[in-house]
């Protein structure tokens, strides 16, 4: 029989709605039964894994748990990667890591959303990257996931200008008026920040760029790091007039270090969508589950409800698929609106799941 990696790399080569519930509980049983700290998990919410029948009732891990222990399945690989978390809402400077021991799950998952959400047109272009690439930055996911893009649609004239501290946006400049010169479409993969620092650069220096139809830019974040804030709007707002990049291809990506597959901006360029910047909803891809629930019970919210963002990623087969996350949003199918981050306080369900991995790193009895 296959392994539960290879059922998954098939389930994303070709996905099956009517097999997601049956694959997702099978990897579900294989998590609890191969990843030490949610097989505790389970056991401290009396939960019997070949008993749960249904998707809702698969008990969700947070975030946060990632900063407190080893949250991998057991067996020993040689490519396993660990990234890093960028920080968490608690535990100040304390930071996460996801370990992932089969990334070929994870690049499979990066590149078949990308292929759809970015390059819809089978385009190969040369590519800028506003974030450093997985030699300059190993620990970082969003860098690796860089680095597999320019290697699958990067063509010709490929360059990073970020290192750990800093944007050389005089060489982005450069790199964009060059694409101009030679009529080269060009995709932009930059953070929100590192694209404000590009446009104040361009309005600094009173410059515009005309990048050549077909040029796109994936915007890797929302505010943080960002010495002045922009919003949705205002990021597609400045690429139409600093780069010439119409707003429909300017698309947003939500993703985190917990996580192996990614959402993406849906918009005219990629589907039957048509909303404003600020209006729009992010497509998940059908190897992950969307799901707002309350709070407080962690049970899911109705229809058009706002709710937690709790996701079943497949590509996570390697750690643990059910994650909740600190953001609320808005659920309806594969469209998910995210609302923003949750407040300071921990939610009340998401505090009593993270006590049981404080509680166990702690050698306390839970």
């Amino acid at each position: 029989m296959a392994s539960i990696y290879d059922q998954v790399l098939a389930f994303i080569a070709a996905p099956d709605a009517g097999n997601f519930d049956p694959l997702a509980l099978e990897v579900f049983r294989h998590q609890a039964a191969t990843v030490p700290a949610y097989r505790e998990h389970c056991r401290a919410l009396g939960l019997r894994p070949d008993a749960v029948a249904h998707l809702e009732d698969i008990p969700p891990v947070s975030t946060l748990a990632f900063k407190y222990v080893r949250l991998a399945c057991e067996e020993v690989t040689t490519g396993e990667k660990a990234f890093r978390t960028s920080g968490t809402t608690i535990g100040g400077a304390e930071r996460g890591t996801h370990a992932v021991p089969h990334p070929e799950v994870y690049r499979a998952s990066a590149l078949a959303h990308l292929r759809t959400m970015i390059f819809p047109d089978n385009r190969r272009m040369r590519i800028l990257a506003m974030h450093p690439t997985a030699d300059r930055m190993p620990e970082s996911s969003l860098s690796q996931m860089i680095t597999w893009c320019i290697e699958e649609f990067g063509a010709g004239r490929c360059e990073c200008v970020a290192d750990r501290k800093r944007v050389d946006t005089n060489a982005a400049h450069i790199f964009l008026k060059d694409a101009q010169r030679d009529r080269a479409p060009a995709c932009i993969l930059a953070t929100t920040a590192s694209l404000g620092a590009l446009f104040a650069h361009l309005e600094h220096l009173d410059a515009r760029v005309a990048l050549p139809s077909g040029s796109r830019i994936m915007d890797t974040g929302g505010a943080k790091g960002q010495a002045i804030a922009l919003d949705a709007q205002a990021v597609c707002d400045r690429a139409r007039e600093f780069l010439a990049v119409a707003p429909r291809l300017v698309i947003n990506e939500y993703g985190m270090t917990e996580l192996c597959s990614q959402l993406y901006d849906a918009t005219s360029f990629n589907s039957d969508e048509h909303a404003a910047p600020n209006q729009r909803v992010k497509i998940a891809p059908p190897w992950m589950h969307a799901a707002a629930v309350d709070p407080v019970s962690l049970h899911p919210v109705g229809a058009g409800e706002i709710g937690l963002l709790r996701f079943f990623d497949l590509a996570n087969a390697g750690s643990v698929s059910a994650i909740l996350t600190e953001d609320f949003g808005i659920v309806n199918g594969d469209r998910v609106r995210v609302l923003g981050r949750a407040g300071l306080a921990e939610p009340r369900g998401c505090a009593l799941a993270i006590s049981q991995f404080e509680a166990a790193e702690n050698g306390r009895p839970q």
